[in-house]
């Protein structure tokens, strides 16, 4: 059991590690280096590590048997001051987190599907958990709602009027996420995108 307790926990580090650096070299490629300077567009884990949203939460949801597990790192820093087209290039910015957890988990799904892994093995059990952790947390960011990749992704492709009625809720985003997640509307979100998904990658 603790095997499996390491296996949830290595693949959630896997999960916010390509979410968090995704951000940063996408902002890197659209002229703001302050990721890159703050040594963010990394692969090492310890670099994005929040410790509520990376440790704790995580922790918890695995002790308690959460049917799911989800959790945040820290922010990659982005000036909007140093992109080309602030707008445009934090819509892409915010996709691109969610984007490369899709990737990863079809990557690993390619490799399960491969049959090389021996079924009911604990490498069997870590890929399966790296492509439901990454299919999790690429839906919970996809949720429309601040501080989530969502809520950046709707507000590019909002009308810029739309926009800046739709920014009156950044204040108030947290609070928000809090009660959804309190009447199960995200769990249930992220319960249907994630069991569709992963039909489709795993069968």
């Amino acid at each position: 059991m603790i095997l499996v307790y390491l296996t949830q926990i290595l693949a959630f580090a896997i999960a916010i590690t390509v979410h968090e650096s995704s951000h940063g070299w996408m902002a890197d490629k659209f002229g703001d280096k302050t990721a890159r300077a703050m040594g963010r567009i990394t692969l090492n884990p310890i670099a994005h590590i929040d410790p509520i949203g990376t440790v704790i939460l995580p922790l918890l949801l695995i002790l308690t048997r959460s049917p799911f597990i989800f959790g945040w790192a820290k922010p990659v820093p982005v000036n909007p001051y140093n992109l080309r087209n602030p707008r445009k290039d934090m819509l892409w910015i915010g996709l691109a987190g969610p984007a490369a957890n899709i990737i990863t988990a079809i990557i690993f799904s390619f490799i399960l599907r491969s049959g090389l892994i021996i079924p009911n093995s604990l490498a069997n059990t870590f890929i399966v958990q790296v492509i439901l952790i990454n299919l999790v947390l690429a839906i919970f960011n996809l949720i429309p709602i601040p501080p989530l990749d969502g809520y950046q992704i709707l507000s590019g492709l909002l009308p810029r009027e739309t926009a800046i009625s739709y920014s009156r809720i950044e204040p108030y985003g947290m609070w928000i996420l809090l009660a959804l997640l309190f009447l199960g509307v995200i769990g249930g979100i992220i319960g249907l995108g994630v069991g569709i998904l992963f039909k489709i990658l795993v069968g």
